[in-house]
């Protein structure tokens, strides 16, 4: 990824003007640093299938990161989470104000799709990434999953109702970079559908994992604020560690076997982050 974090360095918004703390806003917390999780998905489709695509491509994981880094702001903001730490850093409103964080935020979300619509990829492949963030990051993902977490945030709910919550949330818009890599290199339909879904349940995954890391880990080792899910519908606030991490497991487990069931080039592309992040909670 060391070529998508020079990219991503060379390519932070820069918008002239007088405000005197603006475009540092802007870039701040993209710069950061952070797992990259999203965009590696979608690049490591693209090079495993379509080498000669990755330059083409790195607009798209950009927009990816800008997208997820948008939610991330506006998640940490007094009136959903309350945090003072991301990515090791205080978080945008606690560096600068609460008005600049949600500028910031609201601009990584506009300009994540502009990156898109300049990528140069063709016309039509560009018109469904776009779709697919927009379907998977708006009012039917991943805002969705905020809704829920937020309005619920003191009401219990059952574990279905959980897991509709951070399928929404988090697993969205995981799923939707796979799918968005596989779009780029012109995947079957059947395959896209299927990789899809495979996201879906490793985003869900990836937020069993969080909640662990936030009951078990300090905010020096998680990088950001921790014990902020006293009233949240967390899977360990309804199962317990102990039971939640037994789901990781399970749920771990499961995605290995539908891993080992893809081709070759699939397994090329995601053996990688399957290595780091299938058992991160353990």
């Amino acid at each position: 990824m060391q070529r998508f974090e020079i990219y991503l360095k060379e390519n932070l918004p820069h918008v002239k003007s007088f405000h005197p703390i603006y475009e540092d806003a802007l870039g701040a917390m993209l710069d950061a640093g952070g797992k990259r999780f999203r965009p590696m998905l979608l690049l490591s489709i693209v090079e495993a299938y379509e080498p000669l695509l990755y330059e083409s491509a790195l607009p798209v994981a950009l927009s990816l990161e800008m997208f997820h880094t948008y939610s991330l702001i506006h998640d940490d903001l007094p009136a959903m989470d309350n945090a003072d730490l991301r990515r090791g850093h205080p978080t945008l409103h606690k560096r600068y104000d609460e008005v600049t964080a949600i500028l910031a935020g609201d601009a990584l979300n506009t300009d994540a799709f502009y990156l898109i619509a300049k990528a140069p990829l063709r016309e039509d492949v560009k018109i469904k990434l776009i779709e697919l963030l927009a379907l998977n990051g708006g009012s039917r993902g991943m805002v969705l999953g905020q809704a829920l977490d937020c309005y619920f945030e003191k009401t219990p709910l059952t574990l279905e109702q959980i897991k509709e919550l951070h399928i929404n949330k988090t697993g969205k818009l995981v799923a939707a970079s796979l799918q968005m890599g596989a779009v780029i290199v012109g995947l079957e339909k059947s395959l896209q559908e299927e990789i899809y879904a495979f996201g879906i349940d490793l985003g869900l995954l990836f937020q069993i994992q969080d909640d662990i890391i936030d009951e078990t880990q300090d905010e020096r080792e998680a990088g950001k604020t921790t014990g902020n899910d006293t009233d949240k519908n967390s899977f360990v606030n309804l199962l317990g560690l102990d039971e939640s991490i037994a789901q990781a497991d399970a749920l771990a487990q499961d995605l290995q076997r539908r891993f080992e069931a893809f081709d070759v080039k699939m397994q090329q592309a995601l053996k990688p982050l399957m290595d780091q992040y299938l058992y991160r909670h353990r």
